[in-house]
């Protein structure tokens, strides 16, 4: 599947790189497992597409992690919609880490990859990301110590979000909401928002 230019106008002065990404993805993300084999034809409709809404309720320049990152998504697509954030990745397998080090390589993108679990990583981000990894109550628990006070976790969930975050145990302090974005020429995205406290 070609991408819309609707599609593609979310990656201003990038859509050689996203479709570049794109083409990763349903070739050697397939071949190396990172990529199930049905996916291929819903790569842009279903992954990157998905990955897009987030970006709105991201400030400028800040530093981004984008947890259990996989195959890139949605940590590389925020990268090439929102080139202004300071983006890391960080996944455990090696097998991953190889492949988004080589991603991340050609197609010449000023990221930082990390080997690791979110629980060890030291450092702290204004924003912490996350799709496919864990339920939320989990991703509160590995990911705390990297936000800082006012950071936010935005966890990208489906339909079930706001019943997930219904029966979530919230840190002291902080607050959640649920975002439901309505972007043009997108499916309608929701991203939980648990913010620390100030």
């Amino acid at each position: 599947m070609k991408p819309s230019s609707e599609l593609l106008s979310y990656f201003k002065d990038h859509e050689d790189q996203i479709q570049a990404f794109a083409q990763i993805l349903t070739t050697r993300g397939i071949e190396r497992g990172l990529i199930g084999p049905k996916e291929g034809d819903r790569i842009w409709e279903r992954h990157i597409a998905n990955s897009i809404p987030v970006t709105t309720l991201i400030s400028q320049g800040v530093r981004v992690v984008d947890i259990g990152s996989g195959a890139g998504l949605p940590g590389i697509v925020i990268a090439l919609a929102r080139p202004d954030l300071k983006m890391t990745l960080v996944e455990p397998l090696q097998r991953r880490v190889d492949f988004l080090t080589e991603v991340v390589a050609e197609l010449d993108l000023p990221i930082e990859v990390i080997r690791g679990r979110a629980e060890v990583v030291k450092k702290q981000f204004e924003v912490v990301t996350a799709r496919a990894v864990a339920p939320l109550e989990k991703l509160i628990q590995i990911s705390w110590h990297m936000i800082p006070r006012g950071g936010a976790l935005l966890a990208i969930k489906g339909k079930s979000a706001a019943t997930e975050l219904a029966t979530t145990k919230l840190k002291k302090g902080s607050t959640a909401e649920v975002h439901e974005i309505s972007l043009p020429n997108l499916p309608v995205a929701r991203v939980v928002e648990v913010r620390k406290g100030v």
